[in-house]
């Protein structure tokens, strides 16, 4: 596969400051549409293709209350509606940070570990032409 993306992470290994601008655009993700940030955010490659964001301590106060209240289907599944309601702003920044189309989208959360979050990014190779995952999105 030869493709002149810019800084084509298909050839290039990804620099630090690339993982690390997605795992700053996820934090800002989540403080604006969950109401804080996580603590802690980090951004690894698991292949050629795939992006997995683990967010670290997720849960806003009301969150950490249905927790106490031992809410915890109830708290996974209003963070996955709101989740994959957001689809279009999750996969942006990763389609302009790595300059390829997102393929997949997979978000989950353990309300048992302090709200441990991941974001998996599946995308697809460099210089695929057709939709992205973004154009799937509910409007």
């Amino acid at each position: 596969m030869s493709t002149q993306v810019q800084g084509s992470l298909e050839r290039d290994p990804p620099t630090a400051s690339v993982l690390a601008e997605i795992s700053n655009r996820m934090v800002g993700l989540y403080k604006e549409y969950f109401g804080r940030g996580p603590t802690k955010a980090r951004t690894d490659w698991a292949g050629h293709d795939t992006l997995v964001v683990t967010l670290e301590d997720t849960l806003g106060p009301a969150e950490k209350n249905l927790v106490r209240m031992g809410e915890h289907r109830r708290l996974r599944e209003t963070r996955m509606f709101f989740q994959y309601a957001t689809v279009r702003e999750f996969c942006e920044p990763i389609e302009q940070i790595t300059g390829r189309k997102v393929r997949s989208f997979v978000s989950g959360i353990d309300t048992e570990a302090d709200g441990l979050s991941c974001e998996t990014f599946v995308l697809h190779p460099a210089g695929y032409d057709g939709p992205s995952r973004i154009e799937h999105a509910e409007p």
